[in-house]
């Protein structure tokens, strides 16, 4: 695959600096430091793309995926990262994916639901953040539950304990932390899917998609992906294995 060169800067950043979309809602992708710096995976892979294209790096601060993806429309970033999803793919080109993380569920101890699957039942009401990744698998996948959505992942797990639904669906690491912090409250095991983090460009890009494929594929290769999220403490992720689609 080719990798990204200076000669391509142009079709990655037309306005000659690069701007990343990066999106707080999800911790294993991304985290505020503890001086207010931004870390993470998906920081790291931006800076590094940045240095290789030789342009300055601007960072587009979200709150949840969903904001991200309706952002495409106003030409607000040049690269991204987002879950794989076909919805999104209508106007957003993605690499494969680079990390693969669980969708799972939180709920209360005492609530009678011991895997994924008991979730879907009619009257079961689940919390999600609106347009992630999960909202859109969940909208397709479940055929009785409710999903009652939230701004954001992580204004959805305070829906599902201030309403008292059944459940809030979710990563599985911020919803493990949640039950840690909270006595209470478990996180079931098992997924309902697994979620592909990609790279993505504005689908009006597309054709520098096989040099993002590329340097997606190095970086995975090398150990880079696997350093950084060991460096911003997600442990539990798992790389993607090569050319994963």
């Amino acid at each position: 695959m080719p990798l990204p060169t200076p000669a391509d800067a142009a079709q990655f950043a037309p306005s000659g600096r690069l701007r990343a979309a990066i999106n707080y809602g999800n911790p294993v992708l991304a985290q505020r430091g503890p001086d207010g710096s931004q870390r993470g995976v998906s920081v790291a892979l931006a800076t590094a793309l940045a240095e290789r294209l030789e342009v300055p790096l601007d960072f587009v601060f979200f709150d949840a995926a969903g904001k991200v993806v309706d952002a495409v429309a106003r030409d607000a970033w040049d690269i991204a990262f987002l879950a794989i999803d076909p919805l999104r793919a209508e106007q957003i080109a993605f690499t494969a994916p680079y990390v693969i993380i669980e969708g799972t569920y939180l709920v209360r101890d005492d609530a009678p639901f011991r895997e994924v699957d008991d979730l879907d039942r009619s009257g079961v009401r689940i919390a999600v953040g609106l347009g992630a990744a999960y909202d859109l698998f969940l909208s397709r996948a479940l055929k009785n539950a409710e999903l009652v959505r939230a701004a954001t992942s992580e204004a959805s797990i305070d829906t599902f304990a201030e309403q008292r639904l059944d459940a809030a669906a979710g990563v599985r690491q911020p919803l493990e932390q949640y039950a840690r912090e909270h006595p209470g409250f478990r996180v079931l095991p098992g997924r309902f899917t697994a979620i592909r983090q990609a790279m993505a460009l504005p689908r009006s890009r597309a054709a520098a998609l096989p040099q993002l494929e590329g340097y997606i594929e190095s970086m995975k290769a090398s150990g880079f992906v696997a350093d950084a999220l060991r460096a911003s403490g997600q442990m539990d992720a798992q790389v993607a294995p090569p050319g994963a689609g």
